[in-house]
């Protein structure tokens, strides 16, 4: 990657976070797309959602990092460049009792418009909860969850649920905060409620996983339309059709790639590698 001339040489730009993502993404940002990450001063991304749920998360992943960028924006008038990252867990839709982890990293380029978006889903995570009446199951949920050096959060419970308006603990490190915190939430709930720690200063598997999407952006970035040579070329949809090996009836499996500029409208078909699908995957032949 380092042989393609960055987009930006040594342009200065903030990024949206309190929870030190800038770990990761500065030093990709700098050797890569020419930047000079600075962390936005002053910005409470929190306002934007949170995952202790004391601060409700309101529309997409996307569009938070969007409204982090916005605010970026407003601290500083001649900053060209933003960044924010933004992460989603939550059950896996094809493997059972698996959780999955989410995660974008976004930047926008308020002179030309151009916004690149960096992406990253896998398996990886700690993400898991449970509610406890004793100190000892506290502690053993969180030595299964990594602690200390992945944090949890005690919160207190009502209906089976977790209240964060009742009790919220959230910078634990170590047993004996974490005993502390287990035991007010019992005794002001009846309850604690458990949850691994999910920002990403206290999450060092989701700090991977950011890492990760910012490569993504990374390929994006130097991924030019044929058209306009805009970065961010990249696909944007895929058809399905793939024919079967033994009947070539068409199938679900994926037979092209979309791929669209963001700029000029340019579109793309291309296709997938495979020429033809296991007869396992056709309606007609293994109905």
């Amino acid at each position: 990657m380092a042989l393609t001339p960055p987009l930006y040489k040594g342009a200065r730009a903030l990024l949206a976070t309190m929870h030190g993502k800038e770990r990761v993404i500065a030093p990709l940002a700098g050797r890569f797309l020419g930047l000079t990450v600075e962390v936005a001063p002053g910005l409470d991304t929190d306002a934007f959602g949170t995952f202790s749920r004391d601060v409700a998360r309101t529309g997409s992943p996307l569009n938070a990092a969007r409204a982090k960028i916005a605010a970026a924006f407003a601290l500083a008038g001649d900053v060209q460049v933003a960044l924010a990252s933004e992460g989603s867990f939550g059950p896996h839709p094809h493997v059972p009792f698996a959780a999955l982890d989410r995660e974008l990293v976004v930047l926008i380029d308020r002179d030309s418009g151009l916004e690149l978006v960096g992406q990253h889903a896998g398996l990886d995570t700690n993400f898991a909860h449970a509610v406890v009446t004793e100190r000892a199951a506290a502690l053993a949920f969180a030595e299964r969850a990594g602690f200390p050096a992945h944090g949890v959060i005690v919160m207190g419970v009502r209906g089976g649920q977790p209240a964060p308006d009742l009790a919220l603990i959230k910078d634990i490190y170590n047993a004996d905060t974490l005993a502390d915190a287990a035991h007010a939430a019992i005794a002001a709930t009846g309850a604690a409620h458990i949850e691994t720690d999910m920002r990403a200063h206290r999450n060092p598997r989701r700090m991977r996983a950011i890492k990760r999407a910012m490569i993504d952006l990374i390929r994006r970035a130097r991924s030019r339309c044929p058209e306009c040579a805009r970065p961010g070329f990249g696909v944007t949809g895929r058809l399905a059709g793939l024919p079967c090996a033994w009947c070539t009836a068409p199938t679900l499996l994926t037979r092209a790639e979309v791929w669209t500029c963001a700029g000029c409208g340019h579109r793309e078909e291309r296709r997938v590698r495979a020429i033809t699908a296991d007869p396992m995957q056709c309606e007609e032949c293994n109905p």
